[in-house]
């Protein structure tokens, strides 16, 4: 029987086979994917993963470098980069 807190959907269910029986391991379940401030559509190249993996991954990988990398997607960041030359 499960423990309490693994009753719920709150934790990912993974069937691991082991030699002679299937056991079942408890994982947490990844953050949702990151959207754009603007548009609301999904941000590419930003990492998908739990607080203490973001903590230990390189700053490269959990946002693009561009201005407003990580907060509005390209499409948008372009526009609003356009928008200030212009005035």
């Amino acid at each position: 029987m499960p423990s309490g807190r693994f009753k719920s959907r709150t934790f990912r269910r993974v069937f691991t086979r082991l030699p002679k029986r299937t056991v079942i391991h408890y994982k947490r379940r990844k953050p949702g994917k990151a959207k754009c401030g603007k548009c609301g559509d999904v941000l590419k190249g930003v990492l998908r993963a739990l607080p203490y993996r973001m903590r230990t991954s390189q700053k490269t990988k959990k946002r693009p470098s561009r201005p407003y990398g990580g907060v509005l997607c390209s499409k948008c960041s372009r526009e609003l980069i356009k928008n200030k030359a212009r005035s």
